[in-house]
């Protein structure tokens, strides 16, 4: 195994499979089950999902809402989508420790490193919701922020794309894969890879990024174990 401790980021919008918003059992099951595969295999797995199937501050701002306001729903969304992750995976016989970014008693325990650090060792798999706990910051600087606090290895990006492209894949068939590339490489060539503040967050403190295909099952597995299917950001 190439990865012991893993934080995985998640979107809400992958949740949503062919619907157009909510969460699909269907996907909710598979996603479950790659993370008992790696959880099995030994690996310590922090989990952080957005909540952008259920709500998104930002399209809430745009509309006239206080931007404060909605990103506190986009947190409570991603709450959430968490408890839903937690409640599958418990079913599937994984143990679970629910996190926050922000204080929901009895629902899930406030996140601080030391709770986090002691779950995984005792073999749970910790699913930080809540974002930071603060507004105008994304789902992806939180798994930032979770990643440098839990120690990971890595911060894996599962997504509906197999890597880092030189365009958007889906709209240019010319596109090509990166196998590797660095931090300073993302920023020259203008990549989307995360938000500048998650990704400035990762490059500050060495925390290296691999994006993959997390729709493909056993893909989270063979990126565990150092099969090369992704883009790995250094």
């Amino acid at each position: 195994m190439k990865y012991t401790k893993i934080l995985l980021k998640l979107s809400g919008e992958s949740l949503m499979g062919d619907q157009d918003y909510g969460l699909d059992p269907k996907m909710l099951t598979q996603y479950a089950s790659e993370i008992k595969a790696v959880h099995n295999a030994g690996c310590q797995v922090g989990v952080v999902i957005g909540g952008g199937n259920i709500f998104r501050g930002l399209q809430g701002a745009a509309k006239g809402m206080d931007r404060v306001s909605g990103d506190y729903m986009g947190m409570m969304a991603t709450l959430i989508n968490s408890m839903a992750l937690q409640a599958e995976l418990e079913k599937q016989g994984v143990p679970v420790q629910l996190l926050s970014g922000i204080p929901v008693e009895p629902i899930a325990k406030k996140m601080c490193r030391s709770r986090a650090q002691k779950n995984l060792a005792n073999g749970k798999v910790v699913v930080i919701a809540g974002g930071t706990g603060n507004p105008f910051f994304t789902t992806d600087t939180g798994a930032a922020l979770r990643a440098i606090e839990i120690e990971a290895d890595i911060l894996l990006k599962g997504t509906r794309v197999d890597g880092v492209y030189t365009a958007d894949p889906e709209k240019d068939q010319t596109a090509t894969k990166f196998k590797t590339i660095s931090f300073d490489e993302c920023y020259q060539k203008g990549l989307s890879v995360m938000d500048l503040t998650a990704f400035t967050l990762c490059k500050e403190n060495k925390m290296p990024i691999y994006v993959f295909d997390m729709n493909q099952i056993g893909n989270l597995l063979k990126v565990v174990n150092g099969d090369e299917i992704g883009t790995i950001i250094l």
